[in-house]
């Protein structure tokens, strides 16, 4: 049922996708057809599936280093009433400058290789998980911390076993959106500057009018994104199952 599911929104984009091509006689290399693409992908798997490796590194990476410093960030906030106050209005400012300005910038700093993207990656997942970990920590069950305040618990103990465990749903909703933000801050910081990877493909690609290439490079970064988000997703589901026994 799952995959029925799946199968008919693909086959419905696919139908459009090749009546406009039909209808509106596209030429190729504005707007290829599906058959291709598909034989694009299938010509050049091996290109695709190097430079999807490098993308996906860079975005595991910083999904990784992202969600553990949301995490530390969020405790460490909700530790210390005084640090969120001063520290909480610069990370929402963070977010008013746009993450693309700041590509360049982390280029310069980290270089053209592996180390800009994570760094880009990282900054666009931090808010989303900080934010979302953080308002979780300051809503913890009243009863419960009334309770262990009185039983004598300590900040650090309350915040451990009652407040952590309670916010962990905001955590791993947090976690949900990052792994969806994460392949964007990947393919932004290959944009700007990077010699592998699928958004360097794509802007290769689209230099030298192979389109299709283009197309089947983003059709691997969909996929990869989706794929991502499904295992980040089970995950969450095993540990909130787990959270609930």
């Amino acid at each position: 049922m799952t995959a029925l599911r799946l199968f008919l929104p693909v086959m419905l984009a696919l139908a459009l996708w090749q009546g406009a091509v039909t209808l509106l006689a596209m030429p190729p290399f504005i707007l290829p057809d599906p058959l291709r693409v598909a034989g694009t992908l299938w010509t050049s798997r091996a290109l695709l599936a190097d430079h999807a490796m490098v993308t996906l590194t860079e975005v595991l990476a910083g999904l990784a280093l992202g969600a553990g410093l949301g995490w530390i960030s969020a405790v460490g906030l909700a530790l210390s009433p005084g640090a969120a106050r001063l520290l909480r209005p610069l990370l929402v400012f963070s977010q008013a400058v746009p993450v693309f300005a700041l590509a360049p910038i982390l280029t310069l700093w980290f270089g053209y290789g592996i180390g800009s993207k994570i760094a880009m990656t990282l900054l666009i997942i931090y808010f989303p998980v900080t934010s979302a970990f953080f308002d979780a920590l300051m809503r913890p069950p009243a009863g419960w911390e009334a309770m262990a305040r009185v039983m004598g618990g300590s900040p650090a103990r309350i915040l451990w076993h009652i407040r952590i465990p309670a916010a962990l749903p905001g955590f791993l909703s947090g976690l949900r959106l990052a792994a969806v933000y994460a392949p964007i801050g990947a393919v932004l910081g290959e944009w700007v500057g990077a010699s592998r990877g699928l958004g360097y493909l794509m802007l290769l690609a689209n230099g030298r009018a192979k389109t299709d290439l283009m197309f089947a490079a983003l059709l691997v970064l969909a996929v990869l994104t989706l794929a991502l988000h499904r295992a980040v997703d089970r995950g969450c589901l095993a540990l909130e199952a787990r959270r609930l026994k």
